[in-house]
């Protein structure tokens, strides 16, 4: 077998981010996934003819060659590109009192609150120009020149000093919670809700749990360059970034289950695959969560006691109840992509079975469904303890699924006769087809009280990413946790090299499609 520099535990966006930017620097890459689909949380998959996303949906800046995303910026260095279908409004959000419209334009979304309370728009501005302004901060520093070591400041200084004075400007509402940003702005209580049910969509946790530049992040792209979707789903995220990942002489193994991380005398030399294959490389990067990680894939002597410990009692985002449905789509030719609904006014929004998220792709795209037919997916937070697979399994599966009908049919009032294909999803379904440690999407680390780690560990040789390292739960999110470790595995030349070539070619993009 040739000489390999690198093994990425994981097909997820913060693997393939970390695999295919590696691969673009020059290193001999493979990415081990247990699954036969790559992509993590992100895979899509197909039944009898319906493409359905398993988890996010929603995504803006793409295609923009001036985007902030990360997964455009790895796109771009690895020389991939996806089509994608803008449209608007970005959703619908259905209260208890009432829907209203939610669009990407920041004026037209105030327009929209104003109509319900028109103080309420008034403060919602403020609360978002003071967002902005770190956007603004944020907009002259690619994630692309990040790195998680002491050479960042270099790269900093070198580069962007002038913008990293307007992020030292920022510095305090930089470290802040969107809830104290909030509190310092707004008094009413519809937009007080409406901002934690922002948050919440985004990060599993309502304002005061959520930092800042994630919402300056989602305010600032959104309004900039719109919303759009994928042509082809979430997939087509994934495999254009498996195909860059190819494209620079990387490998991909599907159904490749790593059994354990190999350690001795605290280095990383390689690792174990299920059927007893050994893979040795320097580094290995795992893309599973922080309890996967330490709990399964290495041994409890292989980290310090404490360190260990204090890890595994990370607080975790609760799972989802999903719900996959293909539809008869007759007479419903105006319905649209993306829809929240809150059941109960006086529940938490963050209480399972209240707020449920719904998406139906295919009215942008219809290759995702049969003619004449819609994909629905719609989810909602549900918790992992409880769940067994027993006698009753199906009478719970079926019992819970019900709040995801019942937000349905605020849409579509007869959606239970149009089904032809319904598929339910469990936190055990996530627990057992992601491998992710009580189907979580990621640690519920609250803003203020404790950080997200880096890419490092102490194991030499050993490196974490996706939604359980920094800067958290997303996508967006776990490809920069992917961009921050491979930058931190190379030397400062090679990304200085880089993000000259991407500089130079946003007005010729062909060049990097070679």
């Amino acid at each position: 077998m040739p000489e390999i520099d690198v093994i990425v535990i994981g097909s997820g966006i913060g693997g393939l981010c970390a695999a295919g930017l590696l691969a673009r620097y020059g290193q001999r890459v493979i990415v081990c996934e247990s699954h036969t689909i790559a992509g993590g949380a992100a895979h899509s998959f197909r039944r009898r003819g319906f493409e359905f996303d398993s988890g996010p949906s929603f995504y803006c800046g793409l295609s923009d060659s001036q985007s902030l995303n990360p997964v455009k910026q790895v796109l771009d260095v690895i020389g991939e590109s996806i089509q994608v279908i803008p449209y608007h409004p970005l959703g619908h959000y259905h209260f208890p009192e009432g829907s209203f419209a939610v669009y990407s334009h920041i004026e037209k979304y105030r327009q929209e609150v104003a109509k319900i309370t028109p103080q309420g728009a008034k403060e919602l501005q403020r609360f978002e120009q003071r967002l902005l302004g770190l956007y603004a901060a944020m907009q002259d520093i690619p994630t692309l020149a990040l790195r998680a070591d002491w050479q960042l400041l270099p790269v900093l200084l070198g580069r962007y000093l002038p913008s990293l004075a307007k992020m030292l400007l920022n510095l305090p509402i930089l470290q802040a919670s969107v809830g104290s940003v909030m509190d310092a702005t707004v008094q009413d209580p519809w937009v007080r809700r409406l901002i934690d049910l922002e948050c919440f969509l985004l990060s599993g946790l309502k304002a005061e749990g959520t930092i800042a530049p994630e919402v300056a992040f989602m305010l600032g792209e959104r309004s900039r360059v719109g919303v759009e979707y994928p042509l082809g789903g979430s997939k087509a995220i994934v495999n254009a970034l498996v195909r860059g990942l190819e494209r620079w002489g990387g490998e991909l193994r599907l159904g490749c289950h790593v059994e354990q991380v190999l350690v001795e005398s605290g280095k990383a030399l390689g690792v174990r695959l299920q059927k007893g294959e050994i893979l040795k490389a320097p580094v290995v990067i795992s893309n599973a969560t922080i309890w996967d990680t330490y709990k399964h894939l290495l041994r409890p002597e292989d980290l310090p006691a404490a360190y260990r410990q204090t890890a595994l009692d990370t607080p975790a985002v609760e799972s989802f109840m999903h719900l996959h449905l293909g539809i008869r789509a007759e007479g419903l030719e105006n319905l649209t992509g993306h829809h929240v609904v809150v059941h109960d006014a006086l529940q938490d929004i963050a209480a399972p079975g209240n707020t449920c998220m719904i998406s139906i792709p295919s009215v942008w795209d219809a290759s995702l469904a049969p003619a004449g037919h819609h994909v629905v997916h719609t989810y909602t937070l549900e918790p992992f303890a409880g769940w067994e697979r027993n006698d009753g399994y199906e009478k719970q599966k079926r019992e819970k699924a019900q709040s995801l009908y019942r937000a349905l049919e605020r849409i579509i009032p007869d959606v239970r006769e149009r089904v032809e294909l319904e598929l339910i999803g469990t936190p055990l379904t996530h627990a057992h087809y992601l491998r992710r440690y009580q189907g979580t999407y990621g640690p519920a680390i609250a803003a203020g009280k404790g950080m997200f780690p880096g890419p490092h560990t102490p194991i030499k040789g050993l490196y974490r990413v996706g939604d359980s390292t920094l800067p958290g739960i997303g996508v967006p999110a776990a490809a920069a946790s992917g961009i921050l470790c491979a930058n931190t595995l190379v030397n400062v030349s090679q990304m200085v090299e880089l993000l000259g070539e991407r500089k130079s070619t946003k007005n010729n993009p062909s060049r990097f499609y070679i």
